[in-house]
């Protein structure tokens, strides 16, 4: 496509006919001068493909910010968002503070919509201003203030612990009790609020970090609150003590889940299995400790790549299995991942976060199903289910996306 000259391209956008004026519009190669004239556009669909096209330069964003068009704005909000990491941070081309005072108007907007894309945008960016997080982490509409609760990076445990402190909203808890890595005192922070569903997702959270002193007040009250039994029997690192006082009180199917943990100490399992046995009276059957290391299952898992053998199949058999090592062997070899990360996007409990490590490692949208409910149990809200059947839901730049929260 040849570029067309300033005077023809000034002609053009005074024509009366929008759908020229629209053509003009969606071109890169468009003087700034005559895209930022459309930015005004009597036409909405005309002044929606500026605030899409690349092109159009930062000062039009401003003008675009305060369009009467909805659509203009949250098309807008997502471009500038994707953007700004690529603005030269210089004095000459001000490009990049004219996108934050853009962003910075559409953190305001009136419409939550528009707060909501733009959260949803700049949820995991490290190139935000911090204070521009912080306003969408305080929003009152949990639509605005979940995504970044749960997943920016550039909230500080100070930030979190005042937001939980003056929490409104029950959602807003939760939010930040999901988010990888917690740390301690802002878990604390969480459990002094005693919300039932903050805590839930806390516990369910295998990356958040619970001091022992804070397990111990969230048992104090657990006897009376089923939604936390089930993953406080699944939480990972759990003391011995802890694992005695949850089977005083847990339902039988959750007791048995209990005492088959292998990662408990042997006289914990031991005292597990008699309380098992007197509460259920049963008599329970001893199990071999059969299940390979996992420097023996990466050994063999690097063999079957060798001998072009690993496969979908593979992996599947291993989570009807429970072979977890299996399993976190298959995506750290194939998709050459440290361990450490598909740790942490299992801890998490997130299935977008499985379902681009699963992608990355070329195993199918089935194999992730089966990774995110049979092997790791994410939560039903959480989960990512395949499109059509099969095929994977997200794009690759939304899988890409997931990675880069992982450090990959």
């Amino acid at each position: 496509m040849s570029s067309i000259p300033y005077d023809k391209a000034k002609e053009l956008a005074a024509s009366a006919d929008k759908s020229v004026r629209l053509q003009l519009a969606q071109r890169r190669d468009i003087q700034p001068e005559i895209l930022y004239y459309l930015a005004v556009d009597e036409a909405e669909e005309v002044r929606r493909a500026i605030a899409e096209n690349e092109a159009t330069p930062a000062q039009a964003h401003i003008i675009l910010a305060n369009d009467s068009s909805e659509e203009v704005r949250a098309r807008l909000a997502e471009k500038v968002a994707r953007l700004l990491p690529e603005l030269p941070d210089d004095e000459a081309g001000k490009a990049r503070e004219y996108a934050i005072q853009t962003l910075e108007l559409l953190a305001r907007d009136e419409l939550t919509r528009i707060r909501a894309v733009l959260s949803e945008a700049i949820k995991a960016a490290d190139h935000v201003p911090h204070h521009l997080v912080r306003q969408l982490a305080h929003d009152v509409e949990l639509i605005v203030s979940a995504p970044v609760l749960q997943f920016s990076p550039l909230l500080t445990d100070d930030d979190l612990r005042e937001i939980v402190a003056g929490a409104a909203q029950s959602g807003a808890l939760a939010a930040i009790a999901r988010r990888v890595g917690l740390s301690g005192p802002v878990s604390d922070a969480i459990v002094a609020t005693r919300d039932v569903s903050a805590v839930a997702a806390l516990l369910a959270n295998d990356s958040a970090q619970i001091r022992e002193e804070t397990l111990d007040l969230i048992l104090d009250a657990a006897p009376g609150i089923e939604p936390w039994h089930e993953p406080l029997v699944q939480r990972p690192n759990l003391p011995g003590k802890a694992a005695k006082r949850i089977a005083g009180f847990v339902a039988a199917s959750l007791l048995t889940r209990l005492a088959g943990r292998r990662d408990l100490p042997a006289d914990t399992l031991a005292e597990l299995r008699q309380i098992v046995e007197q509460r259920l009276d049963v008599k329970l059957e001893e199990t071999a400790d059969d299940q390979p290391s996992m420097a023996e299952t990466e050994a063999r898992v690097m063999q079957l790549i060798r001998e072009n053998k690993l496969d979908n199949d593979m992996v599947q058999d291993a989570v009807e299995r429970g072979d977890r090592n299996f399993v976190l062997q298959a995506l750290v070899q194939n998709g050459r991942i440290p361990l450490s990360v598909v740790q942490k996007a299992f801890e998490a409990r997130n299935g977008r976060l499985i379902t681009a490590l699963v992608w990355r490692a070329k195993f199918t949208m089935r194999t992730a199903v089966m990774i995110q409910r049979d092997l790791v149990r994410v939560p039903p809200r959480l989960m990512v289910n395949a499109r059509n059947g099969t095929d994977y839901p997200m794009t690759r730049g939304e899988m890409e996306d997931q990675l880069r929260i992982l450090g990959l």
